[in-house]
Parts: structure tokens; sequence; C-alpha cells
């Protein structure tokens, strides 16, 4: 096992820029010509040999109409995803509440289409990944957004500011709480503390809490992601937890996420909708998350491994007066470049003047003006040349 783990570790210690470039996904194939691309959350590492064999070999079996479209009963995800949640984080997830979708954006949208109605205000945390306020402005769901903001070194939940934002602060009150916990783009997890007094904010006004946690698998050291859904059966009972393989096993093209709908009126209203309403997933998609969930481990210890290491090279090459909190989790550098002078959108410049891809801050938000996301899960070669071509596109 550890003579596996360092071949994996080496394999993805040496890519090169070479072999990056013919990448056709968005992530490299949006760069133009000369342009080191790391804004979106992709990471650049081969995938993991259990996965590859496991699509191999379903391609090699059968890639007729598949034999479990009755997902009423946990589906052929149901019981890997709670033997991975029990062994992975103490939570006791109930196989028969399991519903599969084609990506975390969708089942969150099902989950508000469902369960709340139009105007139905939702809270969540600022900054916002994009997709998520685009998300709920299509659906006619006001997004309600709570700053996360640093304070003694790290980043600070004002719960406080979220209840007061629940209560609808003299207009329409919160129905729906939406947590991204690890927190994109700060990297922040939250506490079982903070979790606890959700919990109680949650079931003192009666929401519908969604909780994603498809960054769970990447805390640092000394760090543990805790299910919203664990902190007691009355979370699970109002909570839908949505996850995937698209971060911690680079799975987003595989098009297969997990919902576990503690809500059983949202379940129950899910499978009466089921078939072509809301699409299915591929055949190839179930395979590749089971995989990863029951045979991907050590692939993902040599992943995470790297990215620790990624993560303190992040800190140690940044041009100076660039603020950076490193994060609990994920791979993704929140950047505050405030200090610079580079205007509200500092991805511009690096762009521009270091030919380096970042994810433009405002884009989050208005808390992210002056900040830019950085993506570092790629090969320390790679990042070296992007940090170092970053320092020197600035000024002396």
């Amino acid at each position: 096992m550890l003579k596996e783990r360092g071949e994996r570790l080496m394999t993805l210690e040496a890519l090169d820029l070479a072999t990056l470039s013919l990448r056709d996904g968005e992530k490299w194939a949006s760069a133009p010509e000369g342009v080191l691309p790391a804004w979106v959350a992709d990471m650049d590492f081969p995938v993991s040999p259990v996965i590859r064999r496991a699509l191999v070999d379903r391609i090699d079996t059968d890639l007729g109409y598949p034999a479990w479209y009755d997902e009423s009963h946990g589906g052929p995800l149901g019981e890997a995803f709670a033997e991975r949640m029990l062994g992975r984080f103490g939570f006791t997830a109930d196989p028969a509440h399991v519903r599969l979708f084609t990506d975390i954006n969708q089942a969150m949208q099902i989950a508000l289409h469902l369960g709340t109605s139009p105007g139905d205000p939702v809270a969540l945390h600022a900054p916002v990944c994009p997709p998520f306020t685009e998300t709920l402005t299509r659906l006619g769901r006001p997004p309600r957004p709570v700053p996360i903001r640093p304070r003694n070194g790290g980043w600070h939940l004002d719960l406080d500011l979220l209840a007061d934002e629940i209560r609808g602060r003299g207009g329409t009150p919160c129905r729906a709480l939406f947590l991204v916990n690890p927190h994109n783009p700060t990297g922040r997890v939250f506490r079982r503390e903070e979790l606890e007094e959700l919990a109680r904010l949650a079931a003192e006004h009666d929401l519908l809490v969604i909780s994603d946690e498809v960054h769970a698998e990447l805390a640092y050291e000394g760090h543990r992601h805790i299910p919203f859904a664990a902190i007691s059966e009355e979370a699970a009972a109002r909570t839908v937890t949505i996850t995937s393989g698209s971060k911690a096993f680079n799975l987003a093209g595989a098009r297969c996420a997990v919902a576990h709908i503690g809500v059983r009126r949202i379940r129950e209203a899910v499978d009466a909708h089921r078939g072509l309403l809301f699409g299915q997933v591929s055949a190839l998609g179930v395979d590749a998350l089971r995989a990863a969930w029951t045979g991907g481990d050590a692939w993902l210890d040599a992943v995470r491994a790297l990215l620790a290491r990624n993560r303190r090279a992040v800190a140690e090459g940044l041009p100076e007066g660039v603020g950076y909190l490193p994060p609990e989790a994920t791979y993704l550098a929140w950047l505050d470049c405030g200090a610079l002078g580079l205007g509200d959108d500092p991805s511009a410049f690096f762009l521009e003047r270091a030919k380096v891809m970042l994810f433009r801050g405002p884009d989050f938000g208005p808390e992210g003006r002056g900040f830019a996301r950085l993506n570092f899960a790629t090969s320390p070669a790679v990042l070296d040349e992007l940090l170092t071509r970053m320092r020197t596109a600035l000024p002396r």
C-alpha cells in the first residue's frame, strides 16, 4: 500500500504544461494560449486507477438501460453513501433517503422547487459561489447573503447577523437556509457549536436546510467536517444533504450527485416526479462514484498530501501585499488583493500581465470586490510557475 501510494503521488507531481495544455475540459480549453488557468474548481490530477477500472468494466459489461431506476430504497448508491458517511464522519445516514441527481446544482434546484414557494427568501453565507446566486434568482427565491468576515486570523461566522436575516429584518422571513460547508471560496470548516446554533435557528423558524458538503473530504489536518444532518435527529429531518465526487475525486464530468433527503415530504415529491422530468444519471457516473467511495482512498490520501504541500506553497509564494488565510478545507485560495490597488477585479490584472487566469472575485458578490480565487490543485511545478508569474507581474 505504501509503495502504491508513493507511485500515485509521483504521478500527481509529474504533470507538466505540455500534457495539461492538451486537455479539452472547461478549465484548460477556456484559457487563451500561453495562459495558466487556476480558476474553475477542477483538479489537474489524473483520475484514480480504481475509477478508471470501474469505467472500463462498465463499458465492457453493459451500457444498456440500467436496472436501478427505482430509487425508493436508495438506488445504486444508497448503501455506499451511508457507509462513507459513517466511516468518514460518524454520520448515520439512512440509505433509503438517498436520491441521485446529475450534480449538486440540480439537487439544490429541485429541493428548493419542491420544498419552498416562489418569493421565499433563502439565507446563505457570502461570498457566494456564482451558480448558487444564479439558481436562487432564476427560481424566484431571493438570496439573503450574510457575510463571512476575516477576524483574528480566520474567517468569522456572524450567527447573530444570520439570525436577523432569517427573521427578515422587518421584511419577509427566510424559509430556507443554504449551507456550503466547507465554505467555497473561503475554505472555512464550520465548528460543531456553530452547527448546533444553526440547527437551533432552523428549528425555531421551521427552515428547510440544504447543506452542500461537496468539499467535505478535503479538510486539512486540525479540521474535521461535521455533516449538518449529524447534529441531531431533528436537524436530519429538515435537511437535504448534497454531495458528489466532483471535488475530492475530480468527477464533475461524470454527472452524478447524491442527495440525502431527510425531509419526508420532499423525498416523496421527488419520487412522484421521477423519470424524464428531472432526467437520470448515467451508469458511468454511478459506477465512477461508487468506485471512488469504496476503493479510492489510497488515491485520495495522495491527493490530500499534495494539496497540503501546495497550500503551504501558496502562503510562501504569493506576491507581497496579497492577503491570504490558508483554507481549512478545499484546494481554493481566496486572495485579498485590495492593498495592491488593482481595483474591484484583480483577476483582470493577473490575466493581462501575468498570463494567469484566476476566478473573478466580484462574481462572488459585493464581498468579492478586490478578491480573486486561485485553484492550487495542480503539480508543484505548475503551481510554482503560476506564483512566479504573479509575483513578477507586479511592480517592485
